[in-house]
């Protein structure tokens, strides 16, 4: 037999290993592609692309696009700049003082609430900026906030942000990789295409815009990653929150709420 008839269908191996090759590989597809997404709590039936990003912990559409078409447009026109994390000048942070006695009532006097609302000491000043520019043109929505921040000028959203940012930083230390933190906040969950945390929020990467959440109160955290997860708050950048909560279980928010919450108690010791 020749080298060329070796090769050929002829050759009883050679076929063999062609069928039991395709064989493997449709094996291989039916697995990866229809049975390992189909075990996934919320995984639904849109058609074989759906299927390989499911099993490839990818969206297969642009989440931004499909939020769009269900809740409407994307709700924020801050561009941030590194400029707006820059700390502001004695003058504003004497002025931001004063207008910040409008805010004690929920805010604490110190910029630590004694309540459900956020704690705004030590906060990052864009992170300040952006919420009250979305509130004063109506992107994020709470009656109280949206009241107060309709008259405020650029000048005082700015020195609002500079007077908070200079306040003594209460909160604990930033969160860093460690084995002994929640599955969500240290690596999260590849194939339900939720990032960790920390990737954003932690002292691993601190991305530009996102706030500080150690020692938030819980119930104000809950209900913020509540309001994600159905869309009823849609002032996130091309819906990165939205995008990671949307497919978080009540008991995983509740944990991660929890988490962040316990680091106010474990820095005050």
């Amino acid at each position: 037999m020749t080298e060329h008839e070796g090769l050929t269908w002829r050759n009883p191996w050679f076929r063999r290993s062609v069928v039991s090759l395709v064989l493997l590989t449709l094996g291989a597809f039916l697995v990866g592609f229809v049975w390992l997404p189909s075990v996934h709590g919320d995984f639904t039936a849109e058609g074989l692309w759906a299927s390989i990003c499911q099993a490839a912990g990818v969206p297969s559409k642009s989440s931004a696009s499909a939020l769009d078409s269900k809740h409407g447009p994307l709700s924020t026109e801050v561009v941030l700049e590194r400029s707006m994390a820059r700390a502001g000048a004695s003058d504003a942070v004497g002025r931001g003082a004063t207008l910040a006695l409008n805010c004690t009532m929920c805010h604490g006097a110190q910029g630590m609430s004694v309540s459900n609302a956020p704690n705004l000491a030590g906060q990052y000043p864009e992170v300040v900026m952006k919420q009250l520019e979305d509130y004063k043109g109506g992107q994020r929505r709470n009656s109280v906030m949206q009241a107060l921040a309709r008259s405020l000028s650029q000048r005082d959203i700015e020195d609002l942000a500079a007077y908070y940012a200079y306040l003594p930083k209460a909160r604990t230390a930033p969160t860093t990789y460690d084995e002994q933190l929640p599955a969500l906040v240290r690596v999260g969950d590849p194939m339900r295409n939720i990032a960790p945390c920390i990737s954003c929020h932690g002292g691993v990467d601190q991305k530009l815009g996102t706030p500080w959440l150690e020692g938030m109160p819980k119930d104000y955290l809950v209900g913020q990653l509540s309001a994600f997860k159905d869309a009823t708050r849609r002032n996130d950048s091309q819906a990165q929150m939205r995008n990671m909560v949307r497919a978080m279980t009540e008991a995983e928010i509740q944990d991660v709420a929890a988490f962040y919450a316990r680091k106010a108690s474990a820095g005050e010791k």
